[in-house]
């Protein structure tokens, strides 16, 4: 009798879960928003009530982060308390309050020759979801899956493969109460990387892939998919000072941008000073930096303003930190910062403070990036913070989403055209 080998039962394994959601997807398109509703609101209850053991299992995978190497930011991106778990449990109830996208018409209209044609909403399918250490990022995709009318399979890091399956444990059960198929939300237990490779390979089954983490796992999505890919890229982001801007909102938005949170995409990781008032602004902003604990890579320029400055390279225009390092320039002018911009950013976010409007309508008309800011912290780029309640990441792409990936963007739409005996002549 032929024995199966452990690459073969991976792939069964991977093959099975991948039909089941696909299955599950197909029921999805059809439930109701109250019944979705119901599930989202069942589990934002549950996830308070089951907080003890949520933590306990957060305390395992943060006990294996010396293990894994994990960097103070990273550990930070892992660490779940009460308050992390009472802001899901928001984030679903935020959910269920947002309208459903399934089903709304688009557009549409009656034809000169009677026929009815509507642009109807729909679900994606399944989303084959792979994200790295951050638990919370479990529940805010399963959630706005969910509600889409999408099933989705979560494919987390190993670094918090217990915290992330405690999570998933909780929705699965509010599902079987609620009426929610089973196969909808499903998180891959194994942390066998060739696992990933095999999901990639289902076209048939999975709908679309979407990678939320470092450079390394997008390029490797990107390389081997055979399904649509929506990238959620590096987050080298900008503060662009621009001459007419305010001392204080300068200090006060640059410091924000940076500083509130390291380890995120949407953190500042490059600032740009106009020469005009480089002077006086950068060894101010970068004090109060220098205060919080961040280290400064600056130009010649720089350097020569801020004694604690060590010099930037080729390389640190391009670096996404994700740790207390951002790099610093001065710019001839705003035409010179949109270009450094769009050369070395990663078309992520990147703001501008000013208060010249026409300065403001270039930076935002030029900028070729998903979010651009005028007078606000980069940090605003969020899925919540722009009322989408959750997001499954941030696209960098142009296609088909771009920007916070919330409800709407887990959609497609069909054309649906009524007719009363019409043939064409």
């Amino acid at each position: 009798m032929a024995t199966v080998t452990e690459t073969e039962s991976l792939q069964l394994y991977c093959h099975a879960m991948a039909e089941q959601a696909k299955a599950a997807s197909r029921v999805l398109a059809t439930l109701s928003t109250a019944t979705k509703n119901r599930w989202l609101l069942h589990c934002a209850d549950q996830l308070e009530a089951c907080l003890a053991g949520l933590l306990m299992a957060n305390s395992l995978d943060l006990e294996l982060a010396p293990v894994y190497g994990l960097t103070e930011a990273a550990i930070d991106r892992l660490r779940l308390d009460e308050k992390h778990v009472a802001a899901m449990a928001k984030g679903m109830r935020e959910v269920a309050a947002l309208p459903d996208p399934v089903g709304e018409i688009i557009e549409g209209g009656q034809r000169p020759n009677g026929l009815e044609i509507s642009k109807v909403r729909v679900p994606l399918g399944t989303v084959f979801f792979i994200y790295e250490s951050r638990p919370n990022v479990t529940v805010d995709a399963a959630a706005i899956c969910v509600k889409s009318g999408n099933a989705v399979i979560l494919r987390g890091g190993k670094e918090a493969i217990h915290s992330s399956g405690a999570l998933v444990t909780v929705l699965k059960e509010s599902a079987a109460v609620c009426g929610i198929p089973s196969g909808a939300v499903q998180f891959v237990e194994t942390t066998d990387r060739d696992a990933v490779g095999h999901f990639l390979r289902m076209p048939h089954w999975i709908d679309v892939a979407i990678p939320r983490g470092g450079r390394g796992l997008i390029e490797r999505v990107a390389a081997e998919a055979q399904m649509p890919v929506i990238k959620h890229f590096d987050g080298n982001c900008h503060v662009y000072v621009d001459r007419s801007a305010d001392l204080k909102m300068a200090i006060d938005i640059s410091v924000n941008s940076k500083c509130h949170r390291l380890g995120v995409c949407n953190a500042c990781e490059s600032l740009l000073v106009h020469e005009d008032i480089a002077s006086s602004y950068i060894p101010a902003i970068c004090q109060e930096l220098i205060a919080r604990g961040i280290e400064i890579r600056g130009d010649a320029p720089t350097c020569q303003l801020v004694p604690e400055a060590v010099p930037a390279t080729e390389e640190d225009w391009t670096a996404e930190y994700l740790g207390p390092i951002i790099s610093c320039k001065v710019v001839a002018d705003t035409r010179e910062a949109i270009d450094h911009i769009n050369r070395f950013g990663s078309h992520h976010t990147d703001a501008i403070v000013t208060s010249d409007l026409i300065s403001a309508r270039t930076f935002t008309q030029q900028v070729d990036s998903a979010a651009v800011m005028v007078n606000a912290s980069t940090r605003f780029n969020d899925g919540g913070e722009f009322g989408l309640g959750a997001e499954i990441g941030i696209s960098t792409d142009k296609f088909h989403a771009r920007g916070p990936c919330g409800l709407k963007e887990l959609t497609s739409y069909k054309y649906v055209v009524y007719g009363s005996g019409h043939v064409r002549k």
